[in-house]
């Protein structure tokens, strides 16, 4: 049996913003469904065989989620990407906070963004099919 991962569901604070990151980041998705649930916007957003499920909050407190601060949550979501090159200047360019820490590996590439709720997500570009190497966790990175 083959595994993926068929989507995600995150609370937002910054509801629109959360859609102009996903469709910056990943230019094929489209909504796939949204409506409103007891007054909050909800919304599926993907391709036809994965997405992001998005549900505004009533949260109103100013402080966003810190990723890699010891509690528990989600660090990042991470997303293989044909061109980490091309993303990182639609992302910068639409104003999105660049997190990615120094990575030089010979196999691999990866960025990082925050979203407006302080979300970070990890794209990442393999140049080689050779899963060990893709996988490999000895080389500098």
């Amino acid at each position: 049996m083959t595994i993926r991962m068929e989507h995600a569901n995150l609370h937002v604070r910054h509801f629109d913003d959360a859609v102009r990151f996903l469709k910056t980041a990943f230019p094929d998705f489209h909504v796939r469904s949204e409506s409103t649930n007891d007054g909050l916007r909800w919304m599926h957003i993907g391709t036809d065989d994965t997405y992001i499920a998005l549900n505004e909050t009533r949260d109103d407190q100013d402080e966003n989620w810190a990723p890699y601060n010891g509690k528990p949550g989600v660090n990042h979501l991470g997303y293989e990407v044909g061109d980490v090159d091309a993303l990182r200047e639609r992302l910068s360019a639409a104003g999105f906070e660049d997190s990615t820490y120094p990575n030089n590996h010979p196999h691999r590439k990866r960025v990082y963004f925050h979203d407006a709720d302080g979300n970070d997500w990890e794209f990442v570009q393999y140049f080689t099919a050779d899963v060990a190497k893709r996988n490999d966790y000895d080389l500098p990175d």
